[in-house]
């Protein structure tokens, strides 16, 4: 049967607000270059503070990726949690409306742990941009190393973010007994992965599967995202094909491991989650096992 017109309007009107929220989630210069002064688009500077004081793109405001993270006195690295997440972006101004640009000069190794922080309390209107600060310097783009100017806001509360995207060290002990299809992605160093004859408590997580979040960054080409097709088609060298396949990715910190987040996520992968406390915490559990060399 064909849906009435007027129906059909009314559900458009009702679902466009949602369509609205979303963005694309890598965006080129040329795009970020058109809309520098356009209301609601808040760029977000991860580049370290000596660069951003050198220069930075104008209106960025700066956050250091580590007040992102907090250590125990374990020596683990974890989240600050979504309240404190929400307080930050209040204090740089930044409303649950604002489209947030991020950029730094590392292959958004800085702006995946926010995405991934982000899709945690549900700010769906989120970009990175591609190449960061890298590409556009040599694209010749005017940058400046004037402080950018703004008032704190009142965020409000976290909102309904995106399911499973955080995995725990319970979660790794219950991957361990069964992983049940899910794949355990490493993206540390070849170095790391095989681990240290000399240390003791090395290697990997027996059964994790290794792929350096590097591989997804072209360094030759501006620090830019290499094609989506040639990303997949090293993923489905070691299984994974399926986007709805689930992934946890960890490595030494949870750092890594959330750049790795915002590639599986511009891939299409549907069910992609960051081990937070990542090898810091799980090297110090005695009892959970560490594998040196490749795996089987």
């Amino acid at each position: 049967m064909t849906m009435p017109l007027r129906s059909f309007i009314l559900i458009s009107l009702l679902f466009a607000p949602l369509a609205a929220l979303a963005a694309e989630l890598f965006v080129e210069p040329a795009w970020l270059a058109q809309r520098l002064d356009k209301p609601g688009i808040v760029i977000v500077d991860m580049s370290n503070e000596p660069q951003y004081q050198r220069f930075h793109i104008p209106g960025a405001r700066q956050l250091p990726v580590h007040l992102l993270s907090r250590r125990t006195r374990s020596g683990a690295s974890f989240s600050i949690g979504s309240e404190n997440v929400v307080k930050l972006l209040g204090q740089l101004g930044i409303r649950r409306s604002d489209h947030i640009v991020i950029y730094d000069d590392m292959g958004g190794l800085n702006a995946g742990r926010l995405v991934w922080e982000l899709d945690r309390i549900g700010h769906t209107r989120v970009s990175v941009l591609n190449g960061g600060l890298v590409s556009w310097v040599l694209e010749g783009r005017k940058v400046t190393n004037r402080p950018t100017n703004y008032k704190p806001v009142n965020y409000g509360r976290p909102g309904k973010g995106r399911e499973g995207v955080l995995a725990t060290l319970d979660d790794i002990r219950a991957w361990l007994k069964e992983n049940g299809g899910e794949v355990l992605l490493d993206v540390r160093s070849r170095e790391e992965y095989i681990g240290s004859p000399r240390f003791p408590r090395s290697g990997h997580i027996p059964g994790a599967r290794w792929w350096e979040w590097s591989n997804s960054v072209d360094f030759e080409n501006a620090f830019r995202h290499r094609p989506a097709a040639a990303l997949r088609a090293e993923l489905a060298k070691l299984g994974l094909t399926d986007p709805a396949t689930p992934v946890t990715l960890y490595c030494r910190s949870g750092h890594r491991a959330a750049q790795s987040y915002l590639t599986l996520r511009a891939l299409g992968f549907e069910r992609v989650r960051v081990y937070d406390g990542s090898m810091l915490e799980y090297e110090r559990q005695r009892s959970l096992p560490l594998k040196k060399g490749p795996d089987s």
